[in-house]
């Protein structure tokens, strides 16, 4: 076995007493800081430890865990409720629709075969719909509790710079109110990505959020942008019964970090469950003001025009950071060309005290990366050391099949001329897919091709999200394929494939 083993015998302690005297040592002197920070202030007592400007996942995460470390601490949401985009409108409502859509769908068209007889079976969308909501209202609650038990203090307005260490409230139920903090976190997240010539309505041209919200099934959706949202949420109204046609700019779904093999199987796939797709395509113009939306579009590199109706168009093509209101110039945080914040590798901007978490700073825009990064800047903040591994980030998409991946594909290993060994395993050839009759997809596992390094690892099939979490964690710990190989996974489980695919990689599988 290739991988590099720690001895038991090493404590964590020894460890991150090592990491604080190296990779994480702080450029800034612990007692400089306090001087900085204290300065100005007529009494500790009167400003909290951190103020946190956002209560989506980066930020609730962050206030948790500084509450946790025993900080006074804030925590300014202007929603009137928390979780963000991710728990109100986003990861947490699709995924009930994605959910349930599947249900609806399956019950439709795959139980003959199992020997399960139905009659007449209808969409009660209103049902489904305050399904969702009560799931959504359910996680919101939970966190306002973990805010009490954690003495954190809920801030229900729009926070805004007064000056480096003051953020000014304008509270939810009217008035203002001033907080301040010795430290703050800036946690606003991100919003959708506009498209040029059309009106977002949420009712005709919509975003994610009015994907998650629409009263009836339209006829006709067109989905700009071959992404994640747009095929998660261009699957649920497929399912449901809408004619779905993708348009998509690049020649492949699922974006840039999908595996090309893998996106071929994608498309594969849910074009066979009825979505229809546009590759290398773009659209020029759109027109959203008779009863339906008329959109033009061409081919990428130039072409032929044409025309496409719908009534109702899913602007999917991307998020953008979010820092509308926030007055971050008037204390002069510098952004990128992108409106993201400018940070180190601590999460500080210029200003020391002030950082930044989330969407609103670079990175993939997901949540689970916000909660390590919010982790991570408390950390900082409190012991001087913090981790994240961006390589080890993973991303899913919960169309049915699911479709994970963590690490690198092939085409970015091609790029950096790094030399790779593929191993794959289809999930036909597994026992557990075979009993449930769901065997579209497969695993497949990128290795260094000298030291059998897992440097991908890349899945389309029934519970890919879940299994990308094994995945996750090889690639943390640095395995090699032979060292999951090698792993006794139970049976029968889907997991054998992931098993079965590492055992293609450094040498044969046993059952393909």
């Amino acid at each position: 076995m290739k991988s590099l083993f720690i001895p038991r015998t090493v404590s964590r302690s020894a460890l991150r007493q090592s990491c604080r005297r190296t990779a994480f040592q702080p450029i800034y002197a612990p007692q400089v800081v306090n001087s900085r920070l204290r300065r100005g202030y007529a009494t500790e007592a009167q400003d909290k430890d951190l103020v946190i400007v956002g209560g989506g996942v980066a930020g609730y995460v962050a206030a948790i865990k500084a509450g946790q470390a025993g900080l006074s601490v804030a925590c300014i949401e202007k929603r009137g409720s928390l979780g963000g985009t991710c728990l109100n409108v986003g990861c947490i409502p699709s995924k009930s629709l994605l959910n349930n859509s599947a249900l609806f769908h399956q019950i439709k068209h795959d139980t003959a075969n199992r020997g399960i007889e139905v009659g007449d079976v209808k969409l009660n969308l209103a049902k489904m719909m305050q399904a969702k909501d009560t799931s959504v209202s359910g996680l919101t609650k939970g966190i306002e509790f973990l805010f009490k038990k954690n003495n954190v203090e809920y801030v229900k307005g729009t926070g805004a710079f007064a000056d480096e260490h003051t953020i000014k409230v304008n509270l939810v139920n009217g008035g203002e109110t001033h907080v301040r903090g010795k430290n703050i976190f800036i946690a606003t997240g991100s919003e959708s990505t506009p498209f040029p010539g059309l009106t977002i309505d949420e009712k005709k041209v919509i975003t994610s959020t009015g994907a998650i919200a629409l009263p009836e099934v339209p006829k006709k959706m067109v989905v700009i942008g071959g992404g994640i949202i747009g095929l998660e949420m261009g699957s649920v109204w497929s399912r449901l019964g809408s004619e779905v046609t993708v348009v998509e700019f690049l020649g492949q779904i699922g974006g840039p970090g999908m595996d090309a093999e893998i996106s071929k199987q994608t498309q594969k796939i849910l074009q066979r469950q009825g979505m229809k797709f546009k590759l290398n395509t773009k659209v020029t113009a759109g027109d959203d003001s008779g009863s339906d939306v008329k959109l033009t579009t061409e081919a990428s590199k130039g072409g032929k025009e044409e025309q496409l109706d719908a009534d109702v168009v899913l602007v999917a093509i991307g998020r953008r950071a979010y820092t509308s209101g926030l007055q971050h110039e008037n204390i002069g945080l510098e952004t990128d060309n992108r409106g993201r914040f400018v940070i180190d590798h601590e999460y500080r901007t210029k200003i020391p005290h002030i950082r930044v978490i989330g969407d609103c700073t670079f990175g993939p825009m997901l949540a689970h990366k916000a909660e390590e990064e919010a982790v991570a800047a408390v950390e900082f903040l409190t012991k001087n050391y913090g981790h994240v591994n961006y390589n080890a980030i993973p991303s899913v998409m919960y169309t049915h099949p699911e479709v994970a991946w963590v690490g690198e594909n092939e085409a970015e290993l091609k790029q950096r001329d790094v030399k790779y060994k593929v191993g794959t395993f289809p999930f036909s050839a597994n026992s557990r897919a075979k009993t449930n009759l769901d065997t579209d997809g497969m695993v497949k596992f990128i290795s260094d091709a000298e030291t059998d390094r897992i440097l991908g690892i890349h899945i389309i099939g029934p519970n890919a999200g879940e299994m990308i979490a094994e995945g996750t964690l090889a690639i943390e710990y640095g395995a090699s394929s032979e060292d999951v190989a090698r792993t006794s996974h139970a049976h029968p489980t889907l997991a054998e494939a992931f098993k079965e695919a590492a055992m293609s990689t450094y040498s044969q599988a046993i059952h393909y």
